[in-house]
């Protein structure tokens, strides 16, 4: 499709299911690497993201299945005991934020080994935060030819202060933090409703999380964690969009699925 014609017909009206949140679904598909065994998510996006995050479970040795369409649509994880801690280069250039399955392989397995992220043409994104956190947590991190492989006999419990408030930097550590042995504070951290929707899902695991969704997350390791059954939140971008539509055309919509405190 080269262009969108969009003409004005009155005001809007009907009943609109608002997708599951890509930022948050592709992180809650890493945190399955935390616990064997068959995990499943709730209001998925049948999306290109997702498919690729799918791909890049794949090929550490999970099984994965979409089943149903649209807001409908459910993921099956199944996380075997053992898998191949590798994330290829040709799917994590395809998405920067595959790069989040580092702290659930470092924490789970104690080896990663994860391509640099590629993906979108914003522009570099650096991991610098998450490997100082990895290091500061007791992981040997290298960054060479292409790739970062990090090491550790367990994550060991750390105080970590982000530089700004990275959403990706937070997932990381977060993921990494709840099979780390003691307790992990991260401070300045990302605020975003998916954060909290990550933390929910780890909870339900077993995880002991604090102050997800503030500037101050406090996480308390565990020794192992259980296999989820979550449904991500809803999009906040999606739902904005067709709130601004309805602003600007007139008319009455409802959403949903939508949650107004997270537009605020």
């Amino acid at each position: 499709m080269e262009r969108f014609v969009i003409r004005p017909s009155g005001p809007l009206s009907g009943r609109v299911q608002v997708y599951g949140a890509k930022n948050s679904v592709l992180k809650l598909m890493a945190a399955c690497l935390l616990a064997p065994g068959v995990h499943r998510l709730r209001n998925v996006p049948r999306i290109s993201d997702v498919t690729i995050m799918a791909d890049v479970l794949r090929a550490m040795g999970a099984e994965v299945t979409h089943e149903g369409h649209g807001t409908g649509g459910h993921l099956e994880i199944a996380i075997p005991a053992e898998i191949t801690p590798i994330a290829p280069y040709e799917l994590v250039e395809r998405m920067r934020a595959s790069v989040v399955v580092l702290g659930p392989l470092l924490a789970r397995y104690g080896s990663a080994r994860v391509s640099l992220p590629g993906g979108d043409d914003f522009g570099p994104r650096p991991i610098d935060f998450h490997l100082r956190a990895f290091e500061a947590m007791g992981a040997t991190v290298v960054t060479e030819h292409g790739y970062v492989e990090g090491h550790c006999d367990r994550l060991l419990g750390s105080r970590i202060l982000l530089e700004y408030p990275s959403h990706t930097a937070t997932d990381n550590i977060l993921m990494a933090a709840v099979l780390a042995n003691g307790t992990t504070v991260i401070e300045n951290a990302a605020r975003e409703p998916e954060i909290s929707d990550l933390a929910a899902m780890l909870s339900e695991m077993g995880a002991h999380i604090q102050g997800a969704g503030t500037s101050r997350i406090e996480v308390e390791g565990v020794d192992s964690l259980r296999p989820a059954d979550h449904a991500a939140i809803a999009d906040r971008v999606e739902a904005a969009t067709l709130i601004s539509a309805v602003g600007l055309a007139g008319g009455d919509v409802h959403l949903e699925g939508a949650r107004p405190e997270h537009m605020d």
